[in-house]
């Protein structure tokens, strides 16, 4: 690589690796470490590659991706996740509910299988379509479908409380990016 595709490439990790990371984390469960990892292989990939690249953004993602669909296709698989627990809330400050909300959701999404995890990710967080998730992880779009499907019951399953800290976390935090609209039938 030249001297001005490194200083790119540095550019872009400075710049997208924040946004990068987030993704990673929600992929690997909320294990920061193994984040960390998958992100660092990916970067590394991209790197061989920074040149011939068009999207390096878009390119990096798919890496992640499919790192992720590799490591739970893997027959020796880690069995063993931890997760540090939220401690229990003491007093009452603004926003707690929304922080509250997040570990709760982050609990959860550790405690379902890679598999689930990585679909509820790019169909929710990333906001990809149904044929791209299928396009992204080989398969159909009916596995895409019902695999969602069975992830958001388990996760509701797994976390009832869910259902419960939404609509208190949305009353306590005023929105502001959406105005009331009255819907009609």
């Amino acid at each position: 690589m030249d001297a001005a595709g490194q200083e790119s490439f540095r550019e872009f990790v400075a710049g997208r690796s924040s946004a990068l990371l987030k993704t990673a984390v929600l992929l690997s469960g909320g294990d920061r470490h193994a984040a960390e990892d998958l992100l660092q292989n990916a970067l590394i990939k991209a790197a061989g590659r920074w040149q011939r690249i068009d999207e390096p953004e878009a390119y990096v993602r798919q890496i992640l991706y499919r790192q992720q669909v590799s490591r739970w296709r893997l027959k020796w698989r880690r069995r063993e996740l931890t997760v540090a627990e939220p401690p229990e809330g003491g007093g009452v400050v603004d926003g707690v509910a929304g922080v509250e909300l997040r570990l709760v959701m982050r609990g959860a999404l550790a405690r379902l299988t890679a598999r689930q995890r990585t679909v509820l990710v790019l169909r929710y967080f990333e906001d990809l379509p149904e044929g791209e998730v299928a396009r992204i992880l080989g398969c159909s779009v009916g596995t895409v479908r019902s695999t969602t499907h069975r992830s958001l019951a388990r996760l509701r399953e797994l976390a009832p409380e869910l259902a419960a800290l939404g609509p208190a976390a949305a009353e306590q935090q005023p929105s502001r990016d959406f105005s009331p609209v009255e819907v009609r039938p």
